[in-house]
C-alpha cells in the first residue's frame, strides 16, 4: 500500500472507532439552564493505529497536523441555509459547538460537542433532535469541512442518541432505551464494534450529572450519587451495554 494513502486511512480508522471512551457531562444551573456535552476521546486508539505505522510514515506532513479549534454550527453555516431554518433548528445550531483537538505524533485526538440549553424544555428538543444533527440544514456538512478531520461524520459521533426517549422537566431527567432503537443502531455499527474488539481497544462510557440542589431520587443502581447529592456518575462499557443496554436507563428527580 503507498504511503500516500495511510494518513487517510488512519484517520479514518480513528473515526470510525470513534465510540473510544465516551463520556456526557450535564451541569444543571439553579436557573433552570443546563450545559450539556458529549466528549470522544480517540487518543487510545490513535497509539494503538500510530504503533503499526513506520517512521517514515509518521513523519510525513500528514501526521504533524495539530488542531485545536472550536466551531459554531449556526455561524459556520451560510446565509441561504441560516434563512431556511425553523426558529427550533437555529436555536439549536447557535446553542452548539463542535470541539476538535488533534495532534497524531502526541497520540492526542479528542472531539466533543456541546450545547446550551436555557431550561427543560430546550435541553428536551436538544436530546431529542440531536442524533438528527446530520440532516438538519447542513450542519455535518459544516462540521466535515471546518474540522480539520478527514472521515469526519458528526451523525457517527451521536447518532446513538436517537435510541433513548427522554422526559425532561425543571425536576426530573429521565431517559429509557428503546430497545428497537438499539438494535438498530447495533446492526448498522457492528463492524465497528467488531474492529475496536478487534485490536483490543475498550470502550468506556460514563454519563456524569452535576446538579445545583440535592437529588431526591435516582432508580439506577448502577448509578453512583456524591455524598452531597448533587452528582450523580453511572460508568460502564459498550460491551455491557450491547449486553444489557437498560444498564443506561435513568431516572432522576431533584
Amino acid at each position: 500500500m503507498k504511503k500516500l494513502y495511510l494518513p487517510v486511512i488512519l484517520l479514518v480508522l480513528i473515526c470510525f472507532s470513534s465510540c473510544v471512551d465516551v463520556e456526557e457531562h450535564y451541569d444543571f444551573k439553579a436557573d433552570g439552564s443546563c450545559k450539556v456535552a458529549y466528549s470522544f476521546d480517540m487518543s487510545r486508539a490513535v497509539s494503538v493505529l500510530m504503533n503499526l505505522m513506520s517512521d517514515s510514515v509518521k513523519a510525513t506532513p500528514q501526521f504533524a497536523i495539530v488542531k485545536d479549534t472550536t466551531l459554531n454550527f449556526f455561524s459556520a453555516l451560510p446565509d441561504s441555509t441560516q434563512q431556511k431554518m425553523t426558529p427550533d433548528e437555529i436555536n439549536l445550531a447557535k446553542n452548539s459547538n463542535l470541539s476538535v483537538q488533534m495532534n497524531l505524533q502526541k497520540n492526542l485526538m479528542k472531539i466533543s460537542i456541546g450545547h446550551q440549553a436555557k431550561d427543560a424544555a430546550d435541553l428536551q428538543y436538544y436530546l431529542r433532535n440531536i442524533s438528527k444533527i446530520e440532516s438538519h440544514s447542513s450542519l455535518n456538512k459544516v462540521a466535515k469541512n471546518n474540522s480539520g478531520v478527514k472521515g469526519f461524520d458528526a451523525q457517527q459521533l451521536i447518532g446513538g442518541q436517537d435510541y433513548y426517549a427522554y422526559e425532561v422537566t425543571p425536576h426530573k431527567f429521565y431517559r429509557i432505551v428503546d430497545k428497537t432503537k438499539f438494535n438498530a443502531f447495533l446492526k448498522k455499527t457492528q463492524s465497528t464494534f467488531a474492529m475496536a474488539k478487534a485490536m483490543l481497544i475498550e470502550m468506556p462510557y460514563k454519563v456524569i450529572l452535576n446538579f445545583a440542589k440535592p437529588i431526591k431520587k435516582v432508580n439506577n443502581k448502577r448509578a453512583v450519587l456524591s455524598a452531597d447529592r448533587k452528582r450523580v456518575i453511572l460508568q460502564t462499557n459498550m460491551d455491557e451495554i450491547i449486553k444489557n443496554p437498560s444498564v443506561m436507563d435513568l431516572k432522576i428527580d431533584f
